[in-house]
């Protein structure tokens, strides 16, 4: 698992600092995924705004996954 993603629950995207929020981090996390797509799209721009489109969508779908029960 990537450095990055370990303590998304606990402080900033680096790991390191303050406790932020769940949503906060589902969003940066979300944020780093869309970036990772879009790189490697042909048709960068497109690529972009569509994947923005769906950025709260996938903050959804982590935040969720990032739920104890």
């Amino acid at each position: 698992m990537s450095e990055l993603f370990k303590n998304l629950n606990r402080s900033g995207m680096s790991g390191v600092g303050a406790p932020i929020n769940t949503r906060e981090a589902a969003v940066g996390a979300a944020l780093v995924l869309i970036n990772s797509k879009v790189a490697n799209a042909p048709e960068k721009t497109l690529a972009l705004k569509e994947e923005m489109e769906r950025l709260s969508l996938y903050a959804d779908q982590i935040q969720a996954a990032l739920k104890v029960d």
